[in-house]
């Protein structure tokens, strides 16, 4: 099955990030390297330099797009319910009771698979639904989404880098001064792509190397990030449970009855809120 889900918000975020990227490239090659450094060899140098790593990060996108994330294939006969329903424990055709029956998609999914709500499929070893991709990121195509974040951040660096030194040594040629200010021509339009392009690289860089950082530390602790979220909810509720206290005054009338508070100092039968404890009768042994 191949990736890229019908899904608008996904579209229209890889949309965005093919535009952000051309326009960064446009501002890279347009407003720094041809009015900056447009007499030496560092202009096809960093230009050569730039899109090399522009072509890797959309290399690696089309891969993490299009590729299959691991989609669980959908079963040739449909599933009986019926022995699920009952509660009677029944071992799936895989003969591994660790699989488990999705009850969304119908289909038999193996160990640390999940389904997504978006793609309508189960993903093994599911880690989340990236819109950035408009596809999921599983088993299959974690490489390629990994890779595509490790070039992101690189170009995002090397995007400000540029800028940044554009700033601290203005270029000297290049440029078509005017005759009475000697301020040089569109000026105010170059430093306005120059911020432009920063706070993109910088949204960008810093978004992208969070997201590297939890895929690279989930890897390493082998745990996805829907696995490390149940495993807290569980721990949550687990803990929940034995911290959850009954309010006080039910756990009096447990004991008093559920009579008047009145009553409660005199050795009379008030009715207990349980029936009274039950207990259980015990087998004889010999002592």
């Amino acid at each position: 099955m191949a990736g890229c889900v019908r899904d608008p918000c996904g579209l229209l975020c890889v949309l965005l990030t093919y535009l952000s990227l051309g326009y960064a490239d446009y501002v890279i090659i347009r407003h720094v390297l041809l009015q900056h450094y447009s007499e030496g060899i560092w202009c096809p140098l960093h230009a050569v330099g730039f899109n090399l790593m522009v072509v890797m990060l959309l290399a690696c996108h089309t891969r993490a797009v299009f590729s299959d994330p691991g989609t669980v294939p959908l079963p040739d006969t449909a599933i009986d319910f019926s022995d699920l329903r009952s509660g009677t424990p029944r071992k799936n055709d895989t003969g591994n009771e660790d699989w488990t029956v999705c009850n969304r998609c119908e289909t038999y999914r193996p160990p640390r698979a999940h389904h997504c709500r978006i793609c309508h499929r189960c993903i093994r070893r599911m880690d989340h639904h990236c819109p950035w991709i408009n596809n999921c990121v599983g088993e299959l195509n974690q490489k390629y989404f990994i890779q595509f974040l490790f070039y992101t951040g690189l170009t995002s660096l090397y995007a400000m880098g540029l800028v940044v030194a554009t700033w601290l040594w203005p270029p000297k040629r290049g440029y078509v001064e005017e005759p009475d200010t000697g301020v040089p021509a569109h000026s105010n339009v170059q430093i306005a792509h120059y911020i432009l392009l920063l706070v993109e690289s910088v949204l960008f860089g810093l978004f992208v190397t969070v997201i590297f950082y939890d895929q690279i530390v989930s890897i390493m602790n082998d745990e996805t990030p829907i696995e490390q979220l149940r495993k807290r909810l569980l721990k949550e509720a687990r803990r929940e449970v034995a911290h959850t206290r009954k309010p006080k005054m039910a756990l009096l009338r447990e004991v008093f009855g559920r009579g008047y508070m009145m009553c409660w100092i005199f050795p009379c039968n008030c009715a207990p809120a349980s029936g009274g404890p039950a207990y259980s009768y015990l087998p004889d042994y010999d002592v």
